[in-house]
């Protein structure tokens, strides 16, 4: 799907023009892949790269354009495996048309809230610095659902609870690794504003950008660190819980055994029938003083094995 946008009074206004200044092209069919290497020369790798949701960022300067890929996070609906995850875009930049290149229509949403839009390089940075916010929105939620799942795990302690933080983890490392990725990107671009002599007020927002990213690079190290620490204290409660249940049972044990190691002394007919010529205040203390030489035999033979 093609959508075909305007600069008009600060803002976005859709069109319809294949020579507009914004253009997004939502999870393009043959024909559009097409449109984008005849029209726009993008070659299918550039393109492939665009629609990968395993691409590293980076970013590629050519003679009239600049072309990024960019990792952002994909909205989350909830769910019961509560996974965070990352895609990627592609980013056509010129100075006078921008190309966005996704599997949905999400990237454009939300832009033109913090400034105006007025060229496709506010276009380009308002998308960027839409796209860390987001970042920051999903790692509060995070931490939110980190918080209930602890809860639920101190009431129950079940298996369940435990894969949902494994999952949690597993998601800020794919954000960690997202987020510095960009980082790079953006470190890049803030070089190649200074040499192409970017306004004042774009490379000072490119800044802020670099800034941004950074602090939540940091936030998501320190979660992941926490989640990492939490998980392993969980897995030994978890332990400790199951080593004091064994050990209850093993008290049980310990009482059952003598009962039944009495009822089985005196139910055994083959014993009576042996001693029948012997009393049996006699016959069972013998018995019984044999057993606990061997138990003792037994015990200071595997003392010595064990040395």
């Amino acid at each position: 799907m093609i959508k075909s946008f305007e600069l008009s009074h600060g803002a976005l206004q859709a069109i319809e023009r294949l020579d507009a200044d914004v253009m997004l092209f939502s999870n393009p069919d043959a024909a559009e892949r097409d449109l984008l290497h005849s029209h726009f020369k993008l070659d299918e790798h550039a393109l492939a790269s665009a629609l990968d949701p395993d691409e590293v960022s980076r970013i590629e300067f050519h003679p009239d354009n600049l072309f990024l890929i960019w990792k952002r996070p994909e909205n989350y609906s909830g769910g019961g495996s509560l996974a965070f995850e990352v895609s990627s875009c592609g980013l056509l930049f010129s100075p006078g048309r921008l190309l966005v290149i996704a599997t949905d229509d999400s990237p454009l949403s939300g832009l033109g809230t913090r400034q105006s839009l007025n060229t496709p390089l506010d276009v380009l940075l308002d998308l960027l610095f839409n796209n860390i916010h987001h970042y920051l929105g999903h790692l509060k939620v995070i931490k939110m659902v980190a918080r209930e799942l602890q809860q639920k795990f101190n009431a129950s302690m079940q298996n369940q609870h435990l894969i949902q933080m494994f999952n949690l983890s597993e998601s800020l490392i794919y954000y960690i690794n997202a987020i510095h990725s960009n980082g790079a990107v953006l470190t890049r671009l803030r070089n190649h504003a200074a040499k192409e002599h970017f306004s004042a007020e774009a490379i000072g927002l490119i800044d802020d950008l670099i800034i941004e990213n950074n602090q939540c690079y940091k936030q998501a190290e320190i979660y992941s660190t926490v989640f990492s620490g939490l998980i392993d204290a969980r897995g030994n409660l978890m332990n400790n819980s199951m080593n004091n249940l064994l050990r209850k049972l093993t008290l049980i044990n310990v009482v059952f055994l003598p009962l039944n190691l009495i009822a089985s002394i005196g139910g055994m007919s083959e014993f009576s029938m042996m001693t029948a010529g012997t009393p049996w205040w006699v016959s069972y203390p013998l018995f019984l003083t044999a057993m606990m030489l061997g138990a003792g035999g037994m015990v200071i033979g595997l003392k010595r094995l064990a040395r």
